[in-house]
């Protein structure tokens, strides 16, 4: 379960009581949380340390960076600032870094305008794998869903991984984002009887 806050969530007495109640309310469960705002990373310890009570995920947000975004390094695991087990899961949502649009757009989408280069998938996908290395299952979540630049960038992010790339795209696909040429598989032309 993604436990998801906006920037205006800010880090404060009674917001970190409340995040301590809700991940206690939602024992049980699978736990992500979602923090937008700096004031959570600024005091990191205290944030992991409600988190690391509840066996919960800190999920890992790429957006563009503002004065007030969350600060984490997605290639470090981070160290539980007490002895209780870490997450059983990682959790990464990558929107995009479209920060020309990001507040200024004229239809909400076009804030997840963005591909993001192999280059730039890279330390999510040396992060999923040193994950998977410690036995944590790896969630990860393309929300720059414009013109399905996020299936263009699963696609790159799985042959990283590699992993299958089950499926055909069309010709079509590939034209658009020449940076899968050699990754998928072009759909194969049908002949009718």
């Amino acid at each position: 379960m993604l436990v998801q806050f906006p920037p205006s969530f800010h880090a404060e007495p009674a917001t970190r009581e409340y995040l301590d109640w809700l991940l206690a309310a939602l024992r049980g469960y699978t736990l992500a949380v979602e923090l937008r705002h700096r004031s959570w990373s600024d005091d990191g310890d205290a944030t992991r340390a409600i988190l690391n009570a509840h066996r919960a995920a800190w999920t890992f947000i790429d957006e563009p960076k503002f004065r007030d975004s969350v600060r984490q390094e997605p290639v470090e695991p981070v160290e539980p600032v007490q002895a209780v087990e870490p997450a059983s899961i990682m959790y990464v949502r990558l929107h995009g870094r479209n920060a020309a649009a990001w507040w200024d757009h004229a239809e909400a989408e076009d804030r997840y305008n963005y591909l993001y280069s192999g280059d730039e998938l890279g330390p999510f996908s040396k992060a999923a794998r040193d994950a998977a290395q410690r036995e944590q299952r790896v969630l990860m979540y393309l929300n720059n869903h414009f013109s399905a630049k996020s299936v263009a960038n699963a696609a790159m992010i799985k042959q990283q991984l590699g992993e299958p790339l089950d499926g055909e795209y069309p010709q079509e696909f590939l034209e658009r984002y020449p940076e899968l040429d050699g990754v998928v598989n072009l759909t194969r032309a049908r002949t009718s009887s």
